[in-house]
């Protein structure tokens, strides 16, 4: 018997340093972990020991005599990504701490999504180094509370890696503090040896055309945030009142976007989503969603375990013209001569099963339009409609360009969601590379301009430290880097010593109005989201209003 590494893989990795004989892969050691869909088992080195099912926060990894028949894709899956990629067994040596100098190192972290967490996770470790963590909004954990879908709860499991870290004596929040209005940039490098920057990816990249700023068009990532309950977002006007929504992007965000508008109100109901967004869904006359991808199947950017996920969703059909599905030439020839990489082959395959599944009447349907583009969204004063043009490869450049052609198609449609990406915003009082959207850096050491010299004292991490790209994962890896330079520096002697003490920023931020949440705050309205939601059959029951969200941290009360 083996192990399987099923859907809701987070490439945490934290599995990878338990297993007594490397058969997990790729390890955060191998280039291709940079790029991984999920990390994988080999079905013939794995000795059955279990050590990653304790391990794993998501709760992804099983026996394979246990797995339920969703999951049986996942037995090829793991076992496909062997076929292709040879690696050596043997421990993973585990990396050894730097010694420390004599004397405390503070930081503060501003942001509190997972990047901030896993380089948390790392400074607090040692019991000299004191970690304040800053978030303006009342809750932690960024995009695994608001970015998340409400339906991959397992996922979300992430949060009790991040619950350990906050529990630490060394450990302190600072929610409901913005930074910029309740204390000062100045005010933190003032006070603490380093100032790390986890602030994300907060707006959506644009398309670019005619009529993308029509009422009924939105970003997705304005979307997800009105879903999951983010407090600046209730009030979005969301008009679901046509039977056709067009999705613009084929990352796993559109697959989210597009399940969440047509799965059954009942089920959603047994998640956490907001419950306006709940009432809205209720309502919802959207039957078909067409999701329109500019290239070809095998460069489509959403995970092969989203895009299956996507065949089990109740009174759902996926529907795929296998016409769509053209591969450009050096996909075909690797797919040829056996040469292709199985990522990749697995997408290819999966696309043509679900073409060649059967309809059934009265299903809502998720319709994906391979090799399209939009080049113009219609519409008066709302949305009504979307013009799209068929693209073909272009050779050269890989062939893995596309080009216009004149085929061209009006699609009716009373919403469209442009799901092509996040992008960094300026950070105050920070440099920032306006064409790659982030503050420019080397290893998370903040630099003056994009060739510039290293600004001491000042870090970044995660996406605004690398673009908005990659997940839970990736923001481990990315937040253990910022970390080690933070640490690296301080050991080197490189960091100014605080110019007075951080003794005085709880009453700084109170005098500036803020309603500071520290961590029983934080466990306060845990407890009251979660009470309110085990009694309505529900994971958590989400306070959407700062108002509601301060008197829960304050009083416990319960919704």
């Amino acid at each position: 018997m083996a192990h399987v590494i099923t859907r809701p893989c987070c490439n945490d990795a934290s599995c990878v340093s338990v297993c007594p004989v490397n058969c997990i892969h790729p390890t955060p050691d191998e280039p291709e972990f940079l790029t991984a869909e999920m990390l994988y088992i080999d079905p013939e080195t794995c000795i059955d020991c279990g050590a990653c099912i304790d391990e794993c926060p998501v709760e992804a990894i099983l026996p394979d005599d246990q797995i339920e028949d969703r999951d049986e894709p996942y037995l090829q899956i793991n076992a496909d990504y062997y076929t292709d990629h040879d690696v050596e067994g043997g421990l993973v040596p585990p990396r050894k701490a730097p010694q420390l100098p004599d004397g405390e190192l503070h930081v503060a972290i501003v942001g509190a999504g997972p990047a901030a967490f896993y380089a948390a996770e790392e400074l607090v470790r040692r019991p000299t180094v004191k970690v304040d963590m800053f978030d303006r909004l009342p809750t932690p954990y960024g995009l695994v509370r608001a970015g998340v879908a409400p339906d991959h709860a397992p996922t979300k499991g992430v949060e009790k890696t991040f619950a350990a870290t906050a529990g630490k004596r060394n450990f302190d929040y600072f929610l409901n503090v913005e930074v910029g209005k309740h204390i000062s940039h100045d005010e933190l490098t003032d006070r603490y040896h380093a100032v790390v920057y986890a602030v994300g990816a907060s707006t959506d990249k644009r398309l670019g055309i005619d009529g993308e700023d029509l009422a009924g068009s939105i970003p997705a990532t304005e979307f997800v945030a009105w879903y999951n309950g983010h407090p600046d977002y209730v009030d979005l006007g969301v008009d679901l009142s046509s039977e056709r929504a067009v999705v613009i992007g084929n990352g796993n965000v559109a697959l989210d976007v597009a399940r969440i508008l047509v799965s059954d109100p009942d089920d959603l109901a047994k998640t956490d989503i907001a419950d306006h967004a709940l009432t809205a869904l209720r309502e919802s006359k959207v039957r078909e969603v067409v999701l329109v991808a500019r290239r070809g199947v095998a460069q489509a950017a959403y995970t092969n375990s989203e895009f299956l996920a996507l065949g089990d969703v109740e009174g759902v059909d996926v529907v795929i013209d296998p016409d769509d599905l053209v591969l450009d030439a050096a996909t075909e020839a690797a797919l040829a001569d056996g040469s292709l990489d199985s990522t990749i082959g697995t997408k290819i395959r999966l696309a043509r099963e679900f073409s060649e599944r059967e309809t059934t009447d009265g299903n809502r349907r998720i319709v994906f339009r391979f090799l399209t583009s939009p080049v113009e969204i219609s519409g008066t004063d709302h949305v009504d409609g979307v013009t799209l043009v068929r693209n073909e490869y272009a050779p050269g450049s890989g062939n893995v360009g596309v080009t216009p052609t004149e085929d061209r198609t009006e699609l009716e449609a009373g919403v469209v969601l442009r799901a092509i990406g996040y992008r960094g915003v300026p950070v105050t009082d920070l440099p920032f590379d306006e064409v790659a959207g982030v503050v420019p850096n080397t290893e998370g050491r903040v630099l003056s301009a994009p060739d510039g010299d290293t600004m001491s004292g000042l870090f970044v991490t995660g996406w605004i430290k690398r673009g908005a790209t990659g997940g839970i994962g990736m923001n481990r890896i990315c937040g253990q880097e910022t970390a080690a330079a933070v640490l690296a520096d301080f050991v080197a002697g490189t960091l100014s010593d605080p110019v007075t003490t951080r003794d005085d920023v709880a009453g700084i931020v109170a005098d500036r109005g803020a309603h500071r949440i520290d961590l029983t705050g934080w466990k306060n309205i845990d407890t009251a989201e979660k009470s309110a939601g085990k009694a309505a059959g529900r994971r958590r029951l989400k306070f959407v209003s700062i108002t509601e969200l301060e008197s829960a941290a304050d009083a416990g009360m319960e919704k």
